[in-house]
């Protein structure tokens, strides 16, 4: 062996607190966080919706209070509060639905490439921020 060898490249631990801040992400390591955060969120978020399923389908009368609910609050939480939630419900059903189908789609046409992986990631950011805009603008009545 010489001495002049190449030195190896040295593989640490990454630190939470320094390293994390300027590390960059590529778009596609986003799309499967968010994907993951999202399932989780609809996950931890399902009593409230199996609550405003059932209070806005069960007669008119649950309905008129599922409605008051989203103006004037329920229990200790405010009317915006509420919508707030049904807002990031909306966004992570909207982008669970569509990073799920990007997964899929690719799995399916074996389309891994990185350009490929990098345009549909920002296509499913887009889309799913844009689709929930235009439902939030729906839910707090702008439209």
């Amino acid at each position: 062996m010489t001495e002049i060898a190449k030195k190896r490249p040295e593989f640490r631990n990454i630190n939470a607190l320094t390293d994390l801040p300027t590390y960059r992400l590529p778009p596609a390591g986003w799309v499967s966080i968010l994907h993951r955060i999202s399932g989780a969120l609809m996950f931890l978020l399902l009593p409230f919706i199996i609550w405003m399923f059932d209070t806005s389908v069960s007669s008119e009368l649950s309905y008129a209070r599922f409605k008051q609910a989203f103006n004037a609050g329920l229990w200790i939480f405010p009317g915006w509060f509420l919508k707030l939630v049904a807002l990031a419900l909306i966004w992570a059903f909207m982008h669970h639905l569509i990073a799920g189908t990007r997964h899929l789609y690719m799995e399916v046409t074996h389309s891994l490439t990185k350009e490929f992986g990098r345009s549909t990631a920002i296509g499913t950011l887009v889309l799913s921020i844009g689709l929930t805009l235009v439902l939030g603008a729906k839910l707090f009545g702008l439209y």
